[in-house]
């Protein structure tokens, strides 16, 4: 992680969960970590169990107009983002032929639009400063594949997985815009299987889960590798998992 003493990561999401516990690993192998959320009052508190390594926004990744004030900041305050993970995500339960499409269009917004408007807005800055940089994508093993709900209960996930395709086609679309515009950039999509975070459904809360921890180390791994490396895909299950 030498390579990016000092240099700028931006992690949406930040404010519980995966989010939270990778910018306390960034600010301890010495990166500068921007936050953001949009729950304040949890980021304020990461703010001050962190300290000045840790910088706040409050954001709002649906919203475009709130994704570009927030990396504006970025290059006023900072210089610009060498390391983008886009942590944010959502996940409604329901069944997509019956729940609100206002719900289905939220999910949508967060977990396929937020990802392009702040991809596109870190490409910028590491493009314009030729920083070699690393954009990861959260993405879950249901991206690549849909397993069966539990027996006797109706599958609960909905629009979600549809979203998390599109993350592993971004994915790979992402690498080969970044080789075409002959960068450094690498991309890496990380796919956890269950983690106990405040996304996860009641009805599987009884199987066997990652912890927020095991995916921030994960991504510690991916960025950690030589500037010859890539990691383009990692799949993470805990153990015993049923699918």
């Amino acid at each position: 992680m030498e390579r990016w003493h000092n240099r700028v990561a931006v992690v949406t999401g930040a404010s519980s969960g995966i989010g939270a516990e990778l910018a306390r690993k960034l600010i301890a192998a010495g990166v500068v970590v921007v936050a953001l959320a949009r729950r304040l009052e949890r980021l304020q508190q990461l703010s001050q169990e962190l300290g000045p390594q840790l910088h706040i926004r409050q954001c709002d990744v649906t919203d475009v107009d709130s994704v570009s004030a927030a990396f504006d900041w970025i290059e006023e305050r900072l210089g610009g983002a060498d390391i983008l993970i886009n942590n944010a995500g959502k996940l409604s339960g329901g069944q997509l032929l019956t729940m609100s499409l206002d719900t289905v269009q939220q999910v949508l917004q967060t977990n396929i639009m937020g990802v392009v408007y702040c991809t596109q807005h870190a490409f910028h800055s590491m493009r314009q400063r030729q920083s070699p940089g690393h954009v990861v994508l959260l993405n879950s093993v249901v991206g690549h594949y849909l397993f069966n709900s539990l027996p006797g209960s109706q599958q609960e996930l909905n629009i979600y997985p549809a979203t998390k395709h599109a993350v592993t086609a971004l994915t790979e679309l992402f690498r080969q815009e970044m080789r075409e515009f002959k960068t450094q950039v690498k991309v890496t999509s990380i796919s956890p299987g269950l983690v106990d975070t405040e996304m996860v459904p009641e009805a599987y809360k009884c199987l066997p889960m990652l912890q927020a921890e095991d995916v921030a180390n994960a991504i510690m791994y991916a960025l950690a590798t030589p500037p010859h490396v890539q990691v383009h895909e990692l799949t993470i299950k805990p153990l015993g998992e049923p699918f």
